[in-house]
C-alpha cells in the first residue's frame, strides 16, 4: 500500500510539474515587431461559443499573453473563472466559462487581463442550441465524426486536411447547414459540402454561404467543411451548425462581428421595422412601384441583374436626404441611384437624369494600400449610399436603384434599406489607436488594445460621418476609466470629421481594467444630442498587409486597462499643470518635463502637433536626454484665434526595449530548483539501486518497483530541468534589448488665447 500511494502521489507531482513547465514556456518573443511595443493578444479560445445557461471548459492561445489572470466578456452575463489542478491551482490558459440562461444570443468579446494589461478582443458567441467540441481527427469518411440535428460544432481545420461529419435525417425534412468563419473572427474561408453516406457530393457551398438541405431520403448524410486553398492551423477555427428548418422559416445566418462601417448604421431614430416593403415586378417604368415621400422601403437585390424602380411626385426646391443601407449590413453590395425626371407616358415618355448617388465616402482619408503607409488602415467609408436630393421641378420622379456588383449572382438575403427623409441632421462616430506612418519600413496592421503601461498615454483618432448638413462641433468624453487613467477629448471643429482621444496613466497607476463609455456630444437644433463612439480594431495581427489583408471589425464595447509591471519608456508632460496664456500673434513657449525610464536611440525626437488650431504648426524636436524641454509655437503664424485649446505632442522614437528582464532571474531560481530536484531524484535513486541488491526476497518486489518508480521520476526532473534550461535561454534572448519604435504622446497641454485688449 505504501508503495502504491508514493506512486499514486508521484502521478499528480509529475502531472503539476509538467504543467507549470508549459506554463512558463508559454510567453515567447518569436513574434517579436519593430514596430510598436509588444501588446497583449488574444487570439483562440475554443470553443468559440456556448449556450445560454451552458458551463464548459476553454482554452485560450495568443501573443504575450504571459501573467493571464483574469478572462472577462463585454457582458456581465459571461464570467469565468480559472480552471484548477488537481492541487487547486490555476491550469495555465485554461478556464470555466458559465453563461447565463438569460444572456441573449449574438456575438460578444472575450479578452484577458495579462502582464501587459488587457488583450485585444475574439468573437464568442451565445446560441440557444446544444454545443460540442470536436476533439479527436475526423478527416476521413471512416473517422466522421457524429453530429445531431439542432446543435453546434466547434473545430478547426488542419493543413491539407478536410473534416467530415455525419448525422441523421428524414425525408422531407429540411436542414440548415451553416459554417460560422470569418463573422467570429476566423481566418478560415470555408468549403462546405453536403454529401451521401458514401461521400458523394450532393450540395456545395464556396462562397461563405449556408446549405439550404432537402432532404431526399431516410438515411445518413455526411458534411465535409475544408479552408478554399486547403490552408489551416488554430486560426482556421469554425462554428458548423445544424438546424432543422420549417418548410416555409426564412434562413437566419450565425451572428457576426460588425464591420468599421457599420458605426454609421442606423441613423438615429429609424425603426426596427419598416411599413413599407420593395414589390416585385418593378424592373421597369411601367412597373415602377409607386411611393410617396418621406418613404422607409425594405427590399432584396434578386433576381441577378435585379433593377428596382420607385416613382414618386415632387415640388421644386424640395431637398431630400436619401440613404441606403446594405453594405453596412455586411453585405457583399455597391448600391447605386439614379434619381430622373419623367414627362408624358408610353411611347411619348421622356426622362432626364437629375441625380446620381453612389458611395459614402470615408470621412477621412485612409492608407493607400490597406496598413499605415499614408493614413489609418481603417476605413470608416461605405458603398452604401448617403446624399442630398434638390428638386428642380415639379413632377414625376423616378428612383432606379440597382446594386453594381449583382450582375450575375441570384441572391435573395442580399437585401437593403431605402430611407428618404426630410433633412435630421446628425452625425455617428467611431474611433481607433493611432497607428504609426511609415512609408519605406514596416507593413504591419495591428490591433492595439488600450493596455497602457504606467505613464503612458495613447491616442485614438476620432472619426464623425456627419449625416443631412450637420457641420457643428463635436466634444469629446471618455468616461467610466480604471482607477488611475485619465481621458481628455480633442474635439472635431465645426465642418470637420477628425478629433483626438487622448487616454493618459499615472505613472503610479496600479493594474487595473474596466468598460469605459466613449461618447461626442454637439448641439442641434439648439438641444445637446449624445451619440456612442464606436471602437475599431483589426480582428488579426497582420505582419505583411502585402501578403495578407488585414481585417478590421467593431468591438462591442470599450475595454481600457492600465498596468503597472511594466512602465512606459518615456512620459512628457507639460511642465506647470495650469493653461499656458498668450496675446493673440504672439510666440507661446510650451515648458515640458520628461520622465526617462529607458534607453533611446539618437538623441532626439521629432514631434507634430494635436488639437484644433495648432496642427498646421512646423514640427519642432525635443531632446531624449534631457529630463526637461520646450517647444515655441508661432500663433501669428498659426492665425489662432483667442479661445481654450487643448493640444498635444506626438512622435516616433526607437526604444531600447527588453521584454520581461525580471523572467530571467524567476527562470534562473526555477533551473536551480530543477538542479536540486534532479540532484535529491538522483541519489535517492542510487540508495534505491544498493536496495534492490541487499534486499531479502520477500521485499525485493517491493523495493523493485519503488526502484523503477524513482527512475520514471528521474526522467520527469531531468526533463524539467531540460525546459527549465531552455526557458533560461529563451526568457535572455527575449530580455536582449531590441530596437522598437513606438509612437510616443504627451499629456494633454492646456493653452489659452487671451482676446486682443481693445484699443
Amino acid at each position: 500500500m505504501h508503495t502504491i500511494r508514493h506512486m499514486t502521489q508521484f502521478n499528480r507531482w509529475n502531472a503539476a510539474l509538467l504543467c507549470c513547465v508549459t506554463a512558463a514556456l508559454s510567453p515567447s518573443f518569436a513574434s517579436a515587431q519593430s514596430v510598436g511595443l509588444p501588446a497583449p493578444r488574444l487570439l483562440t479560445t475554443m470553443p468559440m461559443g456556448g449556450a445560454a445557461g451552458s458551463k464548459f471548459e476553454m482554452t485560450i492561445g495568443g501573443d504575450f499573453l504571459d501573467g493571464v489572470k483574469t478572462l472577462a466578456f463585454s457582458d456581465a452575463r459571461i464570467v469565468a473563472a480559472p480552471k484548477l489542478t488537481a492541487e487547486g491551482k490555476p491550469e495555465a490558459n485554461k478556464f470555466v466559462v458559465t453563461i447565463d440562461a438569460a444572456c441573449p444570443p449574438g456575438i460578444y468579446d472575450a479578452r484577458v487581463m495579462t502582464r501587459l494589461g488587457l488583450s485585444s478582443s475574439r468573437a464568442f458567441s451565445v446560441g440557444t442550441l446544444p454545443e460540442v467540441v470536436r476533439t479527436s481527427p475526423n478527416t476521413t469518411t471512416a473517422t466522421a465524426m457524429e453530429l445531431k440535428v439542432n446543435s453546434i460544432c466547434n473545430a478547426t481545420v488542419a493543413s491539407r486536411n478536410v473534416d467530415h461529419y455525419v448525422f441523421e435525417a428524414s425525408r422531407g425534412q429540411r436542414v440548415l447547414v451553416d459554417c460560422a468563419a470569418k463573422g467570429i473572427d476566423s481566418k478560415l474561408i470555408p468549403v462546405v459540402i453536403v454529401a451521401d453516406a458514401a461521400g458523394n457530393d450532393l450540395l456545395v457551398e464556396r462562397r461563405g454561404g449556408a446549405l439550404d438541405f432537402s432532404v431526399p431520403a431516410d438515411g445518413r448524410y455526411m458534411i465535409k467543411v475544408h479552408e478554399l486553398t486547403f490552408q489551416g492551423g488554430p486560426a482556421y477555427f469554425y462554428r458548423l451548425i445544424l438546424r432543422e428548418l420549417k418548410e416555409s422559416e426564412s434562413i437566419v445566418r450565425h451572428p457576426t462581428t460588425s464591420t468599421v462601417n457599420s458605426f454609421s448604421w442606423p441613423p438615429q431614430g429609424l425603426a426596427n421595422a419598416n411599413a413599407l416593403k420593395e414589390q416585385e415586378p418593378n424592373n421597369t417604368g411601367a412597373e415602377a412601384q409607386k411611393i410617396s415621400l418621406p418613404c422607409d422601403i425594405t427590399g432584396a437585390f434578386a433576381p441577378a441583374a435585379d433593377v428596382d424602380l420607385f416613382e414618386f411626385e415632387a415640388k421644386k426646391g424640395e431637398e431630400w436626404w436619401v440613404e441606403v443601407g446594405s453594405d453596412r449590413f455586411g453585405l457583399p453590395t455597391d448600391p447605386a441611384i439614379i434619381v430622373q425626371h419623367v414627362t408624358g407616358s408610353g411611347a411619348d415618355e421622356k426622362v432626364t437624369d437629375v441625380a446620381e448617388l453612389s458611395d459614402i465616402a470615408s470621412p477621412v482619408k485612409v492608407s493607400s494600400n490597406g496598413y499605415a503607409y499614408d493614413g489609418p488602415p481603417y476605413n470608416a467609408g461605405s458603398s452604401d449610399i448617403l446624399g442630398k436630393l434638390t428638386i428642380a421641378q415639379d413632377g414625376r420622379h423616378r428612383l432606379k436603384l440597382t446594386d453594381l456588383f449583382g450582375g450575375t449572382r441570384n441572391e435573395p438575403r442580399n437585401v437593403y434599406r431605402l430611407v428618404i427623409r426630410k433633412a435630421e441632421p446628425d452625425f455617428a462616430l467611431v474611433a481607433w489607436a493611432l497607428h504609426m506612418e511609415l512609408r519605406n519600413g514596416d507593413r504591419n496592421a495591428l490591433s492595439k488594445p488600450i493596455a497602457l503601461r504606467a505613464g503612458a498615454t495613447m491616442a485614438l483618432e476620432v472619426v464623425a460621418l456627419r449625416r443631412d448638413g450637420f457641420d457643428g462641433e463635436i466634444d469629446l468624453t471618455m468616461e467610466g476609466l480604471p482607477k488611475g487613467v485619465r481621458a481628455a477629448g480633442l474635439k472635431i471643429p465645426a465642418g470637420k470629421s477628425r478629433g483626438i482621444m487622448l487616454v493618459s496613466a499615472d505613472a503610479d497607476a496600479a493594474e487595473a481594467f474596466a468598460s469605459a463609455k466613449f461618447v461626442g456630444r454637439a448641439k442641434i437644433a439648439g438641444a445637446e444630442a449624445t451619440r456612442p463612439c464606436r471602437l475599431a480594431s483589426m480582428a488579426w495581427p497582420v505582419a505583411d498587409a502585402w501578403s495578407e489583408v488585414p481585417w478590421p471589425r467593431l468591438l462591442a464595447d470599450v475595454p481600457v486597462s492600465v498596468t503597472g509591471a511594466e512602465p512606459a519608456p518615456l512620459t512628457i508632460t507639460p511642465a506647470k499643470p495650469e493653461p499656458i496664456v498668450a496675446a493673440p500673434g504672439a510666440k507661446v513657449t510650451i515648458p515640458l518635463t520628461l520622465a526617462r525610464r529607458g534607453e533611446f536611440n539618437g538623441g532626439k525626437m521629432s514631434v507634430k502637433f494635436f488639437g484644433v488650431g495648432f496642427e498646421q504648426a512646423p514640427a519642432a524636436e525635443i531632446p531624449l536626454t534631457a529630463d526637461k524641454a520646450e517647444v515655441v509655437l508661432d500663433l501669428a503664424a498659426l492665425k489662432t484665434p483667442p479661445g481654450e485649446y487643448t493640444i498635444a505632442l506626438y512622435g516616433g522614437a526607437v526604444t531600447k526595449y527588453r521584454y520581461a528582464p525580471e523572467a530571467v532571474a524567476a527562470a534562473e531560481a526555477a533551473r536551480s530548483n530543477a538542479e536540486k530536484s534532479v540532484s535529491q531524484v538522483e541519489q535517492e535513486l542510487k540508495k534505491l539501486t544498493e536496495a534492490v541488491k541487499s534486499a531479502p526476497p520477500v521485499k525485493k518486489a517491493e523495493v523493485d518497483l519503488a526502484c523503477k518508480a524513482m527512475e520514471a521520476k528521474r526522467k520527469v526532473v531531468v526533463a524539467a530541468l531540460a525546459a527549465a534550461s531552455e526557458q533560461v535561454k529563451r526568457a535572455s534572448a527575449a530580455a536582449e534589448p531590441k530596437g522598437i519604435v513606438d509612437i510616443v504622446v504627451s499629456e494633454p497641454i492646456l493653452v489659452r488665447i487671451q482676446p486682443a485688449e481693445a484699443k
